[in-house]
């Protein structure tokens, strides 16, 4: 890769230390969002995907959890036994299970999920429409590359 110039790794720099920041006040707020509610950030956040995607497959939800299907059933065990989750064949796959939220589980899905519209309406209080519209495209564009 070729050497960048001094302005343009200077850039860099101070958006790695943005995004460094930015991901640990997301982090913060989200485990406090967490805290209380008898849940880990990581059960959280499987009940989250869960939620948006409904009978989602076992290897499917480890590959968006980033985890071994080993780590998801022990994880999917626990929910399962709090009463949050329920696992059921694949219809037309006898190799795959599919899990979906019971209705505890709905009810603590969209509860996170107002926290993170409440978020998202707050971080962009203070931005007008149009950039409210370019933060988005701008994410949007590093989601599709990551």
């Amino acid at each position: 890769m070729p050497e960048l110039p001094q302005s343009d790794n200077m850039v860099l720099n101070a958006l790695s230390h943005q995004l460094v920041e930015f991901f640990d006040k997301i982090n913060s707020w989200e485990n406090s969002v967490v805290r209380g509610s008898g849940l880990s950030p990581a059960q959280m956040h499987t009940l989250e995907v869960i939620g948006h995607r409904q009978d989602i497959r076992m290897k499917e939800l480890a590959e968006r959890l980033g985890v071994t299907t080993g780590t998801l059933t022990v994880a999917v065990d626990k929910l399962e036994k709090k009463g949050l989750v329920i696992r059921k064949p694949h219809l037309h796959d006898r190799r795959s299970w599919l899990v979906s939220l019971t209705e505890k589980g709905k009810a603590i899905f969209h509860r996170h999920d107002r926290f993170h519209r409440d978020f998202t309406e707050e971080i962009s209080a203070g931005l007008t429409t149009e950039e409210v519209a370019q933060f988005s495209a701008l994410l949007t564009k590093l989601l599709h590359r990551m």
